[in-house]
């Protein structure tokens, strides 16, 4: 028996993941949850484990291809075929393989179309075609739409749900737009260059094509200049599509509050010793922020919402995205019901999946689902920053350094450790004067310590 390995989804918008590294080779023996292979996606590097024990008998996808989710990237030889003979993934992978198409096509494990209108279901079934084929078998969106295939069959096949969003958003006919993707798919490089002309775009049904987009400007290198060309992590590449995508989705506004952090660092040293011996983990000061930003979202819950075109989706769960600084990016990972943890529960939880981040070994499930970020830029220095939004989220808030500095007290001067909290929201959803509710209160419970439960 024969047990497919895809390639999985590491967050509610990725559609695709870059295969970086093979941790097993044709033949070798794996066990179950044993990592067979790392991949790297703008949320997460992971190693992901063999979904069975058994052989390695095929490997479908090399090193460094970019492929959709769900894509068989791998088979695994299970039961007595693959413990009688353990060679013969290897003989089987030696022989001339089959032409593949340049990226795989994605398993068809999306949802079902939407049913068809009326009019659409009195039409015979036998009276549609079948559609012809494109790369790796995947019907080309052109000959769905000259079949007759439905509105939602088209998009399906022709963007992602990201893709689709972005257009909703920005009533942009993706039935307009010619996709550079596999198989004609629209992909959000497609989408966000159709953006950043800056003209009329085409609207939803209007039937208009968007005149040729022009490649952006190259940067220009005088003969003999002293350059070096390194090409983009697929991490990196990730990032910088969803960072432009969330300035151009979001009205970002940013407010910084100044916070005096002395009773709250007493309270750290005060419980500091105790708290390890007890926990096994450091009592650092996230825990804190993380604490008093529930608090707020619990009091204003529009900062813990999304924007689905009209619509405000008012989330029950507070989900806290933690980001953590990695050599090669930044990865969020995210903490689930954070209304139900103490600052004990919190600080295991952020060091547990700060650890998992470091190695490598984040599940999917951790970077999905985040209703709230917190970034923090404070360590290396910084007084404060300006976030990006991390879409669909409508706010994020940044930690800068802890300083000490002079300030007055009752009319007198002290030197207090203070630090300075940013917040970047979505004018769309909020006013100034919400999300300076919101920050005056997470500043009051820091400063007041509000915190019965340490230990």
């Amino acid at each position: 028996m024969r047990v497919d390995v895809i390639m999985p989804q590491m967050g509610e918008s990725i559609a695709e993941g870059t295969l970086t590294k093979w941790l097993k080779k044709a033949g070798d023996k794996v066990a179950r949850d044993e990592p067979i292979f790392e991949i790297s996606t703008d949320k997460v590097d992971a190693e992901i484990p063999a979904p069975a024990a058994g052989v390695l008998a095929e490997i479908k996808v090399k090193e460094g291809e970019t492929v959709p989710i769900n894509t068989v990237v791998a088979l695994i030889e299970t039961g007595a075929g693959a413990a009688a003979d353990p060679g013969a993934a290897k003989r089987e992978t030696a022989a001339p393989p089959a032409p593949q198409p340049s990226r795989p096509a994605p398993a068809p494990s999306r949802p079902a179309a939407a049913p068809a209108a009326p009019a659409a279901a009195s039409r015979p079934a036998p009276s549609r075609p079948p559609a012809p084929a494109g790369d790796g078998g995947v019907p080309r969106a052109s000959a769905l739409a000259a079949s007759g295939a439905g509105v939602d069959e088209l998009r399906r096949v022709r963007s992602s749900p990201v893709v689709r969003r972005i257009a909703r958003e920005h009533n942009i006919d993706i039935g307009a737009l010619a996709g550079t993707g596999v198989s004609g798919r629209v992909t959000k490089k497609d989408i966000l260059a159709v953006l950043d002309q800056g003209g009329a775009l085409p609207a939803a049904g209007s039937g208009a094509r968007p005149a040729a987009v022009p490649a952006p400007a190259r940067p220009a290198f005088a003969p003999g200049e002293r350059v070096v060309l390194e090409p983009m992590t697929a991490m990196r590449r990730k990032i910088a599509e969803h960072m432009v995508q969330s300035k151009r989705t979001s009205a970002h506004v940013t407010s910084t509050f100044e916070v005096d952090l002395h009773k709250v660092l007493r309270l750290r040293e005060r419980h500091r010793d105790a708290f390890q011996a007890q926990h096994g983990v450091k009592l650092t000061v996230t825990p804190f922020f993380v604490k008093a930003a529930v608090e707020a979202l619990k009091v204003f819950p529009k900062v813990n919402a999304s924007i689905d075109g009209d619509n405000i989706v008012y989330k029950k769960d507070i989900n806290i995205g933690v980001a953590v600084a990695l050599d090669w990016g930044l990865i969020v990972p995210v903490v689930k019901n954070a209304e139900d943890r103490s600052i004990s529960g919190l600080a295991k939880a952020i060091a547990e999946l700060a650890e998992r981040a470091r190695t490598k070994k984040l599940a999917p499930d951790d970077v999905q689902g985040g209703t709230f970020t917190i970034t923090n830029p404070g360590p290396e220095g910084a007084l404060f920053a300006t976030p990006i939004i991390n879409q669909p989220q409508v706010a994020i808030m940044g930690v800068g350094s802890i300083n000490k500095r002079p300030v007055v007290v009752d009319d007198a001067i002290a030197i207090r450790p203070l630090v300075y909290l940013s917040l970047s929201w979505d004018h769309r959803l909020m006013d100034g004067i919400e999300s300076d509710r919101f920050m005056g209160h997470i500043k009051r419970t820091l400063e007041e310590a509000s915190f019965p439960e340490i230990l």
